[in-house]
């Protein structure tokens, strides 16, 4: 690899639930940036979730009313915190996620609604594939992304929630570093990598909802899931 660039795509309207993200983002991609076999397109989970009719009413008002999506959406609860800005809940999603308030979104939504995360984003990630597959005859990978705090970590930062056509993880065990030392654990997931690239240029309040990641090594570009490579499993986690 010797270069990426980073195109924001300009233009994709208030997203409905029914909407087809394939056909908005070709229209509004059109020749600048345009899509290119081999690019990978990273997609906020907001659009995803407003196409797939993932909205349910809230009332703010109601104290309880943001909690009880927050825990309908959870397996588990993690942690809890009580400040002065509220309750915060550290949950488990049914995808396996851990993340603050089970991924329910009441930014950049009408007034009155909350965002749940897609029901599979791996899936959501495969259906945009498909559909610029089907329209342009091209092949490009889809990352659907979304904002997540670290534990460890102050700030906020975009991972992939699901993806197509991309690798999870890139497993380089067994290869050379540059001192010709051979790698025994590493494995990355370039995913996220991509997902927070993205982000630089799509920023959170600029309606930016998808970006274009061009010049991906050609070797990332394979059949990939969020799911079965990069969430966890309860064997492998240290910390539950």
């Amino acid at each position: 690899m010797t270069a990426i660039s980073l195109l924001p795509i300009h233009g994709i309207p208030e997203v409905r639930p029914g909407d087809v993200l394939a056909e908005l983002i070709i229209a509004a991609a059109g020749t600048d940036p345009g899509l290119r076999n081999g690019d990978v397109l990273v997609v906020t989970q907001k659009v995803v979730s407003k196409a797939e009719g993932r909205l349910v009413a809230v009332d703010m008002d109601i104290l309880d009313d943001h909690k009880r999506l927050v825990l309908d959406e959870a397996v588990r609860v993690v942690r809890r915190r009580v400040s002065e800005r509220g309750e915060l809940l550290i949950t488990e999603t049914r995808h396996g996620f851990v993340c603050a308030n089970s991924g329910v979104d009441l930014s950049n939504v009408d007034e009155g609604f909350a965002a749940l995360l897609p029901l599979d984003s791996d899936r959501s990630a495969r259906r945009i594939r498909d559909g610029i597959r089907g329209h342009l005859g091209i092949e490009v990978g889809v990352i659907i992304s979304d904002t997540f705090g670290r534990a460890w970590r102050k700030g906020l930062t975009d991972v992939a929630i699901g993806c197509a056509g991309v690798a999870g993880v890139v497993d380089l065990r067994g290869s050379e570093d540059a001192n010709g030392r051979q790698l025994h654990v590493t494995e990355v997931c370039v995913v996220d990598e991509l997902a927070g690239a993205a982000e630089l240029v799509m920023g959170k309040a600029t309606g930016v909802a998808v970006a274009v990641v061009r010049g991906v090594d050609p070797e990332w570009l394979r059949e990939g899931s969020v799911r079965a490579e990069v969430v966890r499993s309860p064997q492998e986690d240290l910390f539950r």
